[in-house]
């Protein structure tokens, strides 16, 4: 095995490959050696400054040490989302192809197969494997996406050279058979990772926390998932001495009771037993419900008819022709 030298490496795969028969694999195959020329003639790269592995559904470029990264990321960033537009302008749904990409730097052998050996090339091959660039590509409309080394965005991208702005990239830290790895992908990461962007709800007025939590040390408040937004949960602290009125609302008064609601919160059962009188003098009957329950009824106070006994009096009451005779 000769002695590890440094390379960049450039890997690039075909999605759904294995989907496709015998003749649109073919097809997909020239296309993809056709996008990888270009994109290399772009970068400035000379044919004897690199070498290709076929892996059957995907390509292997190992480049010279000097071959400037700058001008490789420009290609890969602008050129190559273009040359795979115009391949799928004019091919059948069936051969469209869309591709993941992985540009990593590191050191790598050759053995006496012509066989290529070294973590870093392990390390890339797995970043291009890995589920968070297979999910970026599929929730794009564009048929490309690029993932890069640590090694790559911290001696190259972060710096902002022109045509590579570092605020389009996205650190992943994708899982491996060794670890996670840590990378970055140009453009938003896959929705599975992102979490939920609203975060949990706070509400300052009753006294929330920024994180959700129960100032209390209590539960939590707010919906921060949707099966919390949808169902209402409520928490009573221990009765005060006294008694409470029915529905665990404490008696007026008594003081010592708290609340906290997990999403929208429904009232259902007696919060108030009795009758009520209102300030315009109605009477309401029974206990009040709030939510599901048996009604209240509300009446007037009812004002006593006269009796005809004490309205007419029958001496002084004239009668007619037809009851004097």
């Amino acid at each position: 095995m000769s002695d590890p030298v440094s390379r960049v490496m450039l890997l690039f795969d075909i999605e759904r490959y294995s989907d496709r028969d015998d003749v649109e694999q073919a097809y997909l195959r020239r296309m993809l050696y056709d996008v990888a020329d270009r994109t290399l003639a772009a970068a400035g790269v000379e044919e004897t400054a690199h070498r290709r592995a076929d892996r059957g559904d995907g390509l292997i470029e190992l480049l010279d040490a000097d071959t400037s990264l700058p001008a490789l990321l420009r290609a890969l960033l602008t050129e190559t989302p273009v040359l795979l537009r115009a391949v799928n302008r004019m091919a059948s749904s069936s051969a469209q192809i869309r591709l993941r990409a992985v540009l990593a730097t590191g050191y790598v052998a050759v053995d006496g197969l012509d066989g290529w050996v070294g973590s870093d090339l392990n390390h890339a091959a797995r970043l291009l494997d890995s589920a968070e660039l297979r999910a970026a590509l599929r929730e794009r409309a564009d048929d490309f996406a690029l993932c890069v080394s640590t090694g790559v965005y911290e001696g190259i991208v972060r710096h902002g050279y022109p045509g590579v702005p570092p605020e389009d990239f996205t650190a992943v830290t994708p899982d491996s058979k060794n670890g996670r790895l840590r990378a970055w992908l140009h453009g938003p990461g896959p929705r599975a990772s992102r979490g939920n962007a609203r975060g949990p709800a706070t509400d300052t007025a009753t006294g929330g926390t920024p994180d959700g939590g129960d100032p209390a040390g209590g539960g939590t408040t707010g919906g921060g998932t949707a099966a919390g937004a949808r169902t209402a949960h409520a928490q009573t602290a221990p009765a005060p001495a006294g008694g409470s009125q029915p529905g665990g609302v404490p008696a007026a008064g008594r003081g010592g009771a708290s609340f906290t609601f997990h999403g929208n919160p429904s009232f259902g059962g007696d919060l108030v037993g009795g009758d009520k009188r209102t300030f315009e003098g109605a009477v309401v009957e029974g206990d009040v419900h709030l939510g599901a329950g048996r009604r209240a009824q509300s009446r007037r106070p009812r004002r006593e008819t006269p009796r005809r006994s004490e309205t007419h009096d029958t001496h002084d009451t004239p009668r007619t022709n037809q009851e004097e005779a």
